[in-house]
């Protein structure tokens, strides 16, 4: 190629856009790569399958273009199959004017007969892609259920989507006596199982059948080829509205369907698949969220405290001056609001974390040090105890004016906070200017939906971190069912959801919101223990029986 020609290629390239195919994985997002991740990142347009938009999106840059699918029908498909009518076209009209795009699909990208075509259209007009590998769901889904494929002796295993399978594939995977890992449907389950017997296989060959699989939502059931019907039919398993819920079946007598109760490692976590109400805003809890989610939990947060300025803000303006000007030898933080209000005013006067220097900052709780850490400053006193106010003071040196040549603490705080750190620094010798840095009102009330759960018995759970946060969601939602466990941070706070009369279930150890969390799991766990010994089966707390009254404890 001649350099002229050269050149002309490289600006052809450059001026178009690039197409990354990339594999979501079977619904965990916590199965994405590294390289999904990263692509995602870069990505100016995502077009995603309704089914893992939620599961990529997290992952893509604010302002990310993100135009819907649309999914028809085609009678010309096998029932099940879903066809993207415009799919290629927004691909490829997003390449065209030089976006980066990145499409993403269940599973991984090379099952994908959709992405196929559209991959064929990009080589076809020259436009650069690449793929990006996903996990399938045909191998994530067993490994989740706890249903190895392949044991000790290396058993054949053969792929079927039952789905677009011909007679001559049952024929061949019923004829063989390896593991077969059949993609179909719920209400299309038994016929495939009819299918493989049809084939040659024995009635009596054990499978188990997956729905949901590698989510919170999963579930699991081990049968046989000639009495899957009936089980399905015993626990009242429904369809989906479309008829086409998926679902993995793992048929063979290698499988080790026999052991799924001893390699079941996801459904036995402690808090598997419970709905846990978490009275805090999605920027509050996303750590306690995380930690929840790794118990199995679904966690939903309802916030019930809404943060507003105060209503004079001369006081906090001049406080902030203050700390320019060498007015404060100590600044405390008692909350992530507080470090946020002082941020904020920083900002508005258009100073940085630099303004802090040669003043000591003090920090209550885990979160209030990684909010401080985040904007650029290290604490120099964090309680070494018990994470609250009594707690700092413990480790709070008294105010010595040969040490100290100042002798006065700035503490940006709640209209509503309590009066204990202020005493407490007082006898320790020490002025406090003691400033409103933020209010504190009621939230609005969470959707209708939420609050009918919350009265109706649809959360397993609530953790209440504080005495407002059950006297505010009590007020704007309603008191929480008699089957939701209740969980509260301390006593205090045990005190209030028992004023309410709630029966608190769960106590936290320590007043920290990741040791409540770690509670509800053992919690979680010992209940699980008790029903697997009664050999009752083990259920969430929103599984009683609606009748099922329990009696308040004083």
């Amino acid at each position: 190629m001649s350099p002229t020609a050269a050149s002309k290629a490289s600006s052809a390239y450059s001026a178009c856009g690039h197409v990354t195919f990339l594999g979501a994985g079977p619904g965990d997002p916590g199965l994405l790569t590294l390289r999904a991740v990263e692509a995602l990142s870069g990505a100016d347009v995502l077009i995603a399958e309704p089914d893992v938009l939620d599961v990529v999106r997290g992952h893509a840059r604010a302002g990310v273009s993100t135009p819907e699918l649309t999914v028809v029908d085609d009678a010309s498909m096998p029932a099940g199959v879903p066809v993207l009518r415009d799919a290629t076209n927004l691909v490829m009209e997003a390449a065209r004017g030089g976006k980066r795009v990145v499409r993403a699909v269940s599973g991984d990208p090379g099952l994908d007969g959709n992405a196929g075509a559209e991959m064929l259209a990009c080589a076809a007009e020259g436009i650069p892609f690449e793929v990006v590998p996903g996990v399938a769901a045909a191998v994530g889904v067993p490994a989740y259920a706890g249903v190895p494929l392949r044991d000790a002796q290396g058993a054949d295993v053969r792929f079927v989507d039952a789905r677009t399978a011909s007679e001559r594939c049952w024929t061949e995977v019923g004829a063989s006596d390896g593991t077969v890992v059949v993609s179909t449907s719920l209400d299309s389950v038994a016929a495939a199982a009819g299918e493989l017997v049809s084939a040659g296989r024995k009635p009596d060959t054990p499978l188990t059948v997956t729905v949901a699989g590698t989510t919170t939502r999963q579930r699991t059931w081990t049968a046989t080829l000639g009495s899957i019907a009936q089980v399905l039919k015993q626990a009242k398993v429904l369809p989906s509205p479309d008829g086409h819920q998926p679902v993995i079946a793992v048929v063979g007598e290698r499988s080790a369907a026999a052991q799924r109760d001893q390699l079941a490692w996801f459904e036995s976590k402690p808090l598997f698949g419970w709905k846990v109400l978490v009275p805090r805003t999605k920027e509050q809890a996303a750590s306690l969220s995380d930690q929840l989610r790794s118990y199995g939990a679904v966690p939903s947060e309802v916030p019930t405290i809404a943060v507003e300025p105060p209503r004079t803000p001369q006081q906090m303006e001049r406080a902030v001056k203050g700390l320019v000007t060498g007015r404060y030898e100590w600044i405390a933080f008692t909350s992530v609001n507080a470090v946020k209000a002082v941020r904020e005013k920083f900002e508005e006067y258009g100073l940085d974390a630099r303004a802090f220097a040669g003043i000591k900052v003090a920090a209550v709780g885990e979160q209030t040090a990684a909010s401080l850490v985040e904007f650029g400053v290290k604490p120099d006193l964090v309680p070494s105890g018990e994470q609250s106010a009594a707690g700092l003071l413990e480790d709070w040196p008294p105010y010595d004016p040969v040490f100290d040549p100042i002798d006065r603490v700035f503490l940006p705080r709640a209209d509503i906070a309590t009066e204990t750190l202020v005493a407490g620094l007082i006898e320790l010798g020490w002025e406090v200017d003691d400033v409103t840095a933020y209010r504190t009102v009621r939230a609005s009330p969470p959707p209708a939906e939420t609050r009918e759960a919350i009265k109706g018995g649809g959360f397993d759970a609530v953790l209440f971190t504080s005495s407002s946060t059950v006297r505010n969601l009590v007020g704007i939602a309603g008191k929480p069912h008699n089957v939701t466990v209740i969980a509260c941070i301390g006593p205090a706070t045990a005190k209030t959801a028992e004023e309410h009369g709630l029966r608190v279930d769960v106590l936290s150890p320590e007043p920290s919101v990741h040791k409540l969390a770690e509670a509800l799991a053992e919690f979680g766990l010992r209940r699980r223990a008790a029903a697997l010994e009664a050999g009752d089966p083990v259920t969430r707390p929103s599984e009683r029986r609606p009748g099922a009254r329990r009696r308040r404890t004083t």
